[in-house]
């Protein structure tokens, strides 16, 4: 008897068994009882009770167990009775109870990676199993989003590795194919496949970094100022910055989190590279941090390009309003390692278009 409901049933009756017995013995008790206060009758008289003729000094005793032994008959046939009933009705309405529970196992049973858009909807069902049932479906919601989800992230990373390594094969085929190439070509092959190479080793390192934040607990927490993660960020960008002419502000005031350091300097980091890759030649880019009430803020503006769609620019292979190319810079996971981070930090990022073009990102993070 391994099934709920047969156990639950079982139980329910051996309660009702229990309570019924306990019944007929108070009653058999009580019918003694009574039966003792029956009046008394003059010494020496008898009367007869059940056809036997007892003396009337023993009237009581004689009395009582009459009805007690008439108790005890109707009860041995009342008592079976009312415990096959109570058997009867408590399978009927723990089998109606536990429908949706079997609904629910029914269901996860059936359940696949193809088949997650399937849900309960179980209307019928009221207060803990209507819980349980809606708990269910939530879940089932949750994990068709991460499904799809890790799906797209699959479907992109294949796509974005096999840039780079189709790169490789053609530039070595071409070369060895070629009888003629001299050293001249040949390094200029090294550099095709070098900056391959590189790209592929930045994308692999981004896919690790981003495994290795989601979901995932911090490995090292100490006091950390985000005005002092963004002094090597900035060192970081400068030259490029230099070169496409852009204007630098910078505004930092005391950020105190407890966090990665490391982590939070690749958060400023990526805020700041995206900030001058897709930038305008001659734009501006305006960093702030600073705290409120608690909270640390780390703030980078730039100009640009209009931007369509921002809550998808977190997304991993997201690059903004430029396409996805073999000579865009960039992994396209930046905002993703961003987002991953300030998660694992307890805080958040939203991003904002600038009229005119360009992007907004704030990251605000518990002091």
């Amino acid at each position: 008897m391994s099934g709920l409901r047969p156990r639950l049933t079982l139980l329910a009756t051996a309660l009702v068994a229990l309570a019924s017995g306990l019944l007929l013995w108070l009653g058999w008790l009580l019918v003694g009882g009574v039966a003792q206060a029956v009046p008394a009758l003059p010494p020496g008289s008898t009367v007869r009770v059940d056809g036997v003729t007892v003396p009337a000094d023993g009237l009581g005793d004689a009395v009582g167990r009459a009805a007690q032994d008439e108790v005890l008959r109707a009860g041995l046939v009342a008592f079976p009775l009312v415990v096959a009933a109570a058997a009867l009705v408590s399978w009927v309405l723990v089998g109606r109870v536990l429908g949706p529970l079997h609904a629910v196992t029914a269901a996860a049973r059936r359940l696949t990676a193809e088949s997650l858009d399937a849900r309960l909807g179980l209307t019928g069902a009221r207060g803990e199993v209507a819980e349980l049932a809606a708990g269910f479906d939530a879940m089932l919601d949750r994990l068709q989003a991460a499904f799809d989800a890790q799906r797209r992230f699959v479907a992109n990373a294949s796509h974005e590795l096999r840039t780079p390594l189709a790169v490789l094969r053609t530039e070595v085929d071409v070369t060895l194919a070629d009888p003629t190439a001299d050293e001249a070509e040949l390094r200029r092959m090294g550099a095709v496949v070098r900056d391959a190479t590189r790209r592929a080793d930045d994308l692999v390192a981004g896919l690790l970094l981003l495994a290795r934040t989601e979901g995932a607990d911090l490995a090292e927490i100490r006091p950390v100022d985000l005005a002092a993660v963004v002094v090597p960020a900035l060192a970081a960008v400068r030259v490029e910055a230099g070169h496409r002419g852009l204007r630098v502000r910078v505004r930092t005031a005391p950020a105190p989190v407890a966090g990665d350091a490391v982590l939070l300097e690749r958060v400023a980091g990526n805020l700041l590279e995206n900030a001058v890759r897709h930038n305008v030649a001659g734009g501006w880019i305006e960093v702030s941090t600073g705290a409120v009430e608690g909270v640390a803020e780390l703030c980078v503006a730039s100009s640009g390009r209009p931007v369509e769609r921002v809550e998808e620019l977190f997304e991993p292979f997201r690059r903004g309003p430029v396409e996805r190319t073999g000579d865009t810079p960039g992994s396209g996971l930046g905002l993703s390692i961003v987002r991953a981070v300030v998660r694992a930090h307890g805080g958040t990022v939203s991003a904002d278009p600038v009229p005119g073009g360009g992007l907004t990102v704030r990251v605000r993070l518990p002091g």
